[in-house]
């Protein structure tokens, strides 16, 4: 087999740990001229370019000047089927799904409409930076098979699943225990393992299956111990108690999930904004992750996220956009309104706590971190270039920044798609920007 090596110059840095566990001295690696070298799509070595430039004597090396590389960006919950509707008006989350969501998921019916919008949704990932996502289609198997081809034709490490449905959603989008099952199954045995990809069986949330289908969605868990689990967890006041009516034999909502087999190691519940004690350490003692959704959250007033209540229980935690109820495709800016989110409940959340949940955090919430979400020799070369003098005032602000924590904490507040030149997945240009 032929060796492809390459190699890339700036300033570089990863995460190496949580700092939440071992301190921030000890959570991350920075190497301000460092080179990163990449072989075969995999991470071979990354360090300071003293050291290892005299060792890369016949590699290209690729440099660039007021840059900083940093792993590829984890989304660790997103609907690409809402693209469309970004950015819409005045909803909390109940009367949003059926004012904007199911209208708009409906069209997806159509598999080239799928593959336009598959397409469209990629490509905002990558020209943000994010190179890996769990994420919902719709109902329809079609908007799967359509994502999956996308991803595989790049080469992205993605993860994805049809929505499971079968009660409480218009007749025109809703499943029964039987087919969504059956349909799952297909599209698990076509894609799930098959180069980057993974598949996720994703039961909307529990208000919109019957305990029928959550059955079965338990049995495809148990016939593929490999797979994921994605849904909603008590996102939103109003929609736990409507779970506490449909299912009032249950002790709570996530309860709902536990007696169906749904959680444990790669299950993953977007927003947790309202959990209590017995619940994270439940979560916890099952391995089971939690997606923070900031810019979601607050637009749907859903309430703050405690992630320090998440972190002293031991939950794995990762961060989310939530597009289209989130309002940007950025991680940069999902890390902006998550400070916000901290502040707001008179906490801080650290920069490079804020690089670990974007990273590494979203990665060991995936059960990835063996793969993806820092430089650790023979994982993937996912990675992005973030360009110091993005705008102006970027380029204005870091001139005044004295220390690296004070460049990162920056990026994180002004940065967004523009800060991005370019990304890279398993070592291939995926976007440059202009």
């Amino acid at each position: 087999m032929t060796t492809n090596i390459k190699a890339y110059r700036a300033a570089i840095l990863h995460s190496i740990a949580d700092p939440a566990v071992v301190g921030v001295e000890k959570s991350y690696e920075y190497f301000e001229d460092g080179v990163l070298v990449i072989e075969n799509g995999q991470v071979a070595q990354v360090g300071h370019a003293a050291d290892l430039l005299p060792t890369l004597k016949s590699v290209e090396i690729k440099h660039y000047a007021n840059a900083l590389i940093t792993p590829g960006f984890i989304d660790t919950h997103i609907h690409y089927p809402q693209t469309g509707m970004i950015a819409s008006y005045g909803e909390q989350l109940l009367d949003w799904l059926n004012t904007y969501t199911f209208p708009t998921e409906q069209q997806f019916a159509d598999k080239a409409h799928a593959a336009d919008v598959a397409g469209i949704f990629l490509k905002e990932l990558l020209r943000n930076g994010t190179t890996t996502a769990l994420v919902f289609g719709t109902v329809h198997k079609q908007s799967v098979d359509a994502f999956f081809e996308a991803a595989e034709a790049l080469n992205l490490r993605m993860i994805a699943g049809k929505v499971l449905m079968d009660r409480n959603a218009p007749d025109y989008l809703t499943d029964t225990p039987e087919s969504g099952y059956a349909d799952s199954k297909e599209l698990i045995e076509r894609w799930h393992g098959k180069g980057r990809l993974h598949y996720a069986v994703t039961p909307r949330f529990a208000p919109t299956s019957t305990p029928e289908q959550l059955t079965l969605a338990g049995k495809l868990l148990g016939e593929y111990p490999d797979l994921y689990m994605h849904t909603h967890l008590s996102e939103n006041l109003k929609e736990i108690e409507w779970v506490k009516a449909l299912f009032p034999e249950r002790k709570g909502y996530l309860d709902v999930y536990d007696h169906y087999q749904l959680i444990g190691a790669r299950s993953v519940f977007a927003h947790g904004v309202h959990l209590c004690d017995d619940e994270c350490k439940r979560l916890a003692e099952t391995g089971s992750a939690v997606a923070f959704c900031p810019t979601s959250n607050l637009f749907l007033g859903s309430g703050l996220f405690d992630l320090n209540k998440l972190e002293q229980h031991g939950v794995r935690v990762g961060l989310g956009t939530d597009v289209g109820a989130g309002t940007s495709f950025s991680q940069l800016q999902s890390l902006n309104e998550a400070y916000k989110v901290m502040q707001l409940q008179g906490k801080k959340l650290d920069p490079f706590k804020s690089l670990y949940l974007a990273t590494l955090g979203s990665a060991h919430a995936l059960y990835l971190d063996d793969k993806i979400g820092n430089f650790e020799s023979g994982k993937d070369a996912d990675f992005v270039v973030l360009d110091y003098n993005a705008t102006p005032l970027m380029s204005y602000r870091m001139q005044q920044a004295k220390t690296l924590d004070e460049k990162l904490f920056a990026l994180t507040m002004l940065g967004d798609d523009r800060a991005i030149k370019e990304t890279f997945a398993a070592g291939q240009s995926v976007h440059r920007r202009d």
